[in-house]
This record gives structure tokens, sequence and C-alpha cells, in this order.
């Protein structure tokens, strides 16, 4: 009987105990997820007074995203960051700290973006300039989040805060070199897709003499909004979908490439639906607004790529990690 006693009151002993851990986890819990979203308050108010710091360049970007066809992506990059952010808030504040120092130092670099933006204005285009004063707001956001997070949460929260950079806008003469790059590669796939159906046609630069039509790779035709729009799903698909730096790589790289191959492919199309079909298919709906269409192809062809690379990685041999001496 005493026995059964003793083993009662060490049953209840550990219930005690164990409902002291679980309200001691709770308190611990609570805590943090305060100490977080008193954190998170600061951060937007972060986020506020340096938006009205720079509210002119602020204005001006957001009419170029609006207005400019080639840039109107820019707008919605700060809104898929925050909803990276959400989504992998568990990994990415599971340990956090104040660290000022390391804040200061992409302060610095914001006030060095600054001020070369603001004494270059005059020699560089106004696009370059809005570029340099985007950058600076860009670096004093991650300088916020780093002096409010720490180091530690930083650096789980990489992809995000890189993310974030592609809300810069390119300068006019970077924005053209990438319109002329998309531009001859559109044109070279075209060449080699007629070339594969036997079309007869004589290439000058960007431009097609054919049978009944002449058609040029025009700056329209580099298809530079859905390019952007295609590099972006596969940075957040090669991000949430691989593991491997290598397969990232490349499946970035197949993403690009599939930029010129959609472009090639959409405009050999059309000019061989008007030799044969009908003229009126260089100038019709599938020419202005079927872009969707090909966007979406590009998508499918990356689909085969993407399933490739994680069988590759599914059959990669798992790093054994060092046995722990004691």
């Amino acid at each position: 009987m005493r026995r059964n006693h003793l083993f009662s009151l060490y049953n209840r002993s550990r219930e005690f105990d164990s409902d002291e851990d679980e309200i001691a986890e709770a308190s611990i819990l609570r805590n943090s997820n305060a100490a977080l979203t008193k954190r998170w308050l600061l951060f937007a108010s972060w986020i506020g007074l340096s938006s009205l710091l720079f509210s002119s360049p602020l204005a001006a970007f957001l009419r170029m995203s609006l207005v400019n066809d080639d840039a109107s992506y820019l707008v919605l990059i700060p809104f898929i960051c925050a909803w990276l952010f959400f989504v992998e808030s568990r990994k990415i504040f599971l340990n956090f700290s104040y660290d000022v120092i390391f804040g200061a130092s992409f302060l610095f670099l914001a006030g060095c973006a600054t001020l070369a933006s603001r004494f270059a204005g005059g020699l560089s285009s106004p696009g370059g300039q809005l570029s340099g004063y985007i950058l600076s707001l860009v670096l004093v956001w991650v300088a916020g989040f780093t002096i409010l997070f720490g180091k530690t949460a930083t650096k789980a929260a990489y992809f995000p805060l890189l993310f974030l950079f592609l809300m810069i806008p390119l300068p006019n003469f970077v924005l053209d070199q990438v319109i002329h790059l998309l531009q001859a590669g559109s044109a070279w796939i075209t060449g080699a897709f007629f070339d594969l159906f036997g079309v007869p046609a004589l290439r000058e630069g960007l431009v097609f003499h054919l049978a009944r039509v002449n058609i040029e790779v025009a700056r329209e035709c580099s298809g530079i909004r859905s390019s952007m729009a295609l590099l972006i799903l596969a940075l957040l698909v090669a991000h949430f979908r691989l593991r491997h730096l290598e397969s990232k790589i490349l499946f970035i790289a197949s993403g690009l490439f599939m930029m010129i191959l959609k472009n090639g492919i959409r405009i050999a199309s059309l000019t061989l639906l008007a030799v044969y079909v009908d003229p009126s298919f260089l100038d019709g709906r599938l020419h202005h607004r079927g872009g969707v269409v090909f966007f979406v192809l590009a998508l499918l062809l990356l689909l085969p790529v993407l399933s490739l690379l994680q069988g590759w990685e599914s059959r990669r041999p798992v790093r054994a990690e060092p046995a722990k001496t004691a």
C-alpha cells in the first residue's frame, strides 16, 4: 500500500513538473512573439519614414511602372518579397537579435549610392539617376532589417532580401543592351526555325526577306516584359523546388534561354502563318495579344527541365554528417 502511495506521489510530481514546463514554454513563446511583433512594427515604421525621405524618387518609380510596359513588373516586387517573408517566417525568425554594426554597413552603402546618384545626375540619364535612388532605398530597407533582426535572420532571409533588388529599374543604356540581346537571340532562333522547315529567307541583321513578306525583329518583338516575368517565376521555382545551387543555376539559365526561344517561336510562327495562310496574321490578335500563349508554352518547356533536375537531386548521395566524439 505504501509503495502504491509513493508511486502515486511520483506521478503527481511528474505531472506537476510537466505542467510547469508547458507553462514556461508558453511564456517564452509569448515573449518571443511579442518581441517579434515589436520589431516588425519598428521595421514598418522604418520603411514608412525612409519612403517619405525618398518620396520624389518613389513617385517617379510608380509613374514609370504604371506607364512603361517594360517596367510594369517593378511595382510587384515589394509585394512578392512581403509574401516571401510571410511564407518563410518560421525559418527566418527562428533566431533574431539587434545588430547595429552590420546594419550600419548597408546604411553606408546607401549613403554612397545616394551621393553618387545626386552628383552624377547631370552627367547621366534621368533613368540612371532614378535607378541609383531606388538602389539607395533598397539598401536602407535592408539596413533596417539587419539592425532590427540581426545577422542570423538576415542570412536566413537572403533570398527575399536579394529578390528585393529586382525592383531597381534598369538604367536606359542597360535596358537597351538587354533588349538588343533579346532581339538578336530571337532573330537567331527565328532563322534556325526557317532553316529547319526549309523556308527560303534572306537575313540582314534583324530583318528577314521572304518570298511574300519582309519582317523585322523590332524592339517591340523583344518580349522584355514577358521575359522578366519568366525570369521572376524561374527564380521563385528554383528557390522553392530545388535544393542545390548547381540545380538552381541550371534552371535559371534554362529560364533565360526560354526567354529567347519563346520569342523566336512566336516570330517564326506568325511569319509562317502570314506566308502560307493569311498575311493578316502579322497584324492580327495573335501578334498583339498572343504573348500569353507563348509565355505558357515557355512554362511548359521548363517543366521537363525542372523534373530532370529534381530527379538528379534525388539520386545525389546525401553527405553523411561527421560522427560526434564524446
